[in-house]
């Protein structure tokens, strides 16, 4: 008979790693707390409008990329699904100006040129450190000793770029943002880098983005978050797995150092093995007496949550004008919890008929910054409808402010909190992300899928290898199968 796994946590970990398990041969069953698949890359109706909740674009969108591979494996991607690649990826509204940055690096040192060529030179070593960045993508490996159908080994041209290109990362890590946006003399370039790269984390994040879209990666595929987990969950289900909705783990069942099932609305779940997907920042949750290991206790020290409050706007107006991603400067800050909130931007659907009617648009508007605290006392205090209220007017008047044919149009309003990904999703604080600083870029490293002395137990989730993101939930949940594999002597089944 076939081992038993049960996966704690239907999002892209727990159906990543379900869909590895039963390609390797084991009986798979994937409890989910929520009423879909998913996790963080979900999307959801509000009237005529979809508001897409987790997906901008996508690392390994692009068929032929290492990413791709496993994406195609577990049967997100295929040849039958569309990628967007809109272009300008970005626009900056100066004083009615558009800077325009693009995917193509080419055109975009372009563009800024012909806006300053006072600052050609800038602009162009900010063009070579992007193509540069370019060629360093995430690479597949596997754990050592596992047995596979096919090795996935690091490629020598991929080890040699990042040996090349490690200097000039240590030094753009250095940089602060306002150190980096000083050497240029245009004030609208200024702005736009001020408006697209965050304080805390400096220009490094910017650079990686960039060369990611650069070398054509970085897609939108067709519909966004829905349909692209609906795959992975007609795959998994196809295979023989079992995934079970509403159905939170109360906690795992340990006994004499081994996970040998959960507890279910107080009924027992017997299993061989047990993969928790869930946020491993809450993993004691889950256990009576919560595991320990020195990384954990390093992961709880260092952790700091990316949060933001998620703001969805149905107008009545085509927007097919603007940009996918536009931003612009506040004449009037808007003032969130503790954050003061200088630029605002949208993510644009207009045209896509996924997410709107013909001639309305459906935006999306993050507002970054550490607002939980905030959001919790408001729920205690009874004023959490309210406050969401009073945030998105203060949106609803900027927009029409900043695009005039908005006004009086916006038919659906909808605010999503850290508390709400809290609820929906387990997360951390309702995190979407972890917090990556300047000085940590270069030191990110992922934390182990196992915990010495708590056999029969794997983690997975984004949470394991900073900063996160759906393609790390991936191959955490890759990683989490091959552990399980090398343990049980098993031909982990590899990517073609």
């Amino acid at each position: 008979m076939s081992k038993r796994v049960i996966v704690v946590g239907g999002g892209i970990a727990g159906l990543s790693a379900g869909v590895y398990a039963k390609k390797c041969g084991f009986d798979v069953t994937i409890l989910e707390s929520h009423s879909i698949a998913g996790g963080n890359c979900t999307s959801w109706r509000r009237g005529d409008y979809l508001f897409e909740g987790g997906m901008h674009w996508l690392t390994g969108s692009k068929n032929g990329e290492p990413v791709n591979k496993l994406w195609r494996h577990i049967g997100a991607l295929d040849n039958s699904v569309e990628i967007h690649t809109r272009e300008p990826f970005a626009q900056y509204d100066y004083k009615g100006t558009p800077i325009k940055l693009s995917r193509n690096i080419d055109l975009t040192m372009w563009h800024l040129a012909e806006h300053s060529s006072k600052d050609f030179q800038a602009i162009r070593a900010m063009s070579e450190a992007v193509r540069r960045v370019s060629k360093l993508y995430m690479p597949i490996s596997d754990l050592r000793g596992v047995k596979a159908t096919k090795k996935q080994r690091i490629p020598a041209s991929l080890a040699f770029n990042f040996l090349t290109t490690s200097k000039m990362l240590k030094a753009y890590s250095k940089v602060s943002r306002e150190e980096y946006i000083a050497q240029f003399k245009h004030e609208g370039i200024q702005e736009t880098f001020r408006a697209f790269v965050e304080e805390k984390s400096g220009f490094f994040p910017f650079l990686m983005t960039f060369g990611t879209l650069a070398r054509g990666d970085g897609g939108f595929p067709e519909g966004g978050s829905l349909p692209f987990v609906q795959r992975i969950v007609d795959t998994f289900e196809r295979l023989g797995g079992k995934l079970l909705l509403g159905t939170p783990v109360e906690r795992v069942i340990v006994e004499n150092g081994k996970a040998v099932g959960v507890m279910v609305a107080g009924q027992r779940m017997d299993t061989d093995f047990v993969i928790v997907t869930t946020d491993t920042m809450a993993l004691e949750q889950l256990f009576e007496v919560p595991p320990k290991a020195s990384w954990l206790d390093e992961m709880r020290r260092e952790t700091r949550p990316t949060m933001c409050v998620h703001v969805a706007l149905g107008i009545n107006a085509d927007l097919s004008a603007y940009a996918e991603r536009y931003v612009w400067k506040l004449e009037e800050p808007i003032k969130l919890a503790d954050e003061t909130i200088e630029y605002l931007g949208f993510n644009n659907y207009a045209g896509d008929t996924t997410y709107n009617p013909p001639g309305k648009t459906a935006v999306t508007i993050h507002l970054t910054g550490n607002s939980y605290d905030f959001w919790k006392a408001a729920k205690a205090e009874g004023c959490y409808a309210d406050e969401k209220q009073k945030i998105a007017d203060k949106v609803i008047v900027a927009i029409e402010k900043q695009i005039p044919e908005t006004k009086g149009k916006v038919e659906v309003v909808d605010v999503a909190t850290p508390l709400t990904y809290e609820r929906y999703c387990g997360n951390w604080k309702g995190s979407w992300m972890t917090e990556m600083t300047t000085d940590k870029m270069l030191k990110m490293k992922p934390y182990p899928a196992v915990i010495d002395g708590l056999s029969g137990l794997y983690l997975a989730g984004q949470r394991l290898m900073p900063p996160g993101g759906l393609p790390v939930a991936l191959m955490t949940g890759r990683m989490a199968v091959q552990h399980l594999c090398k343990d049980t002597g098993k031909l982990f089944v590899s990517e073609e």
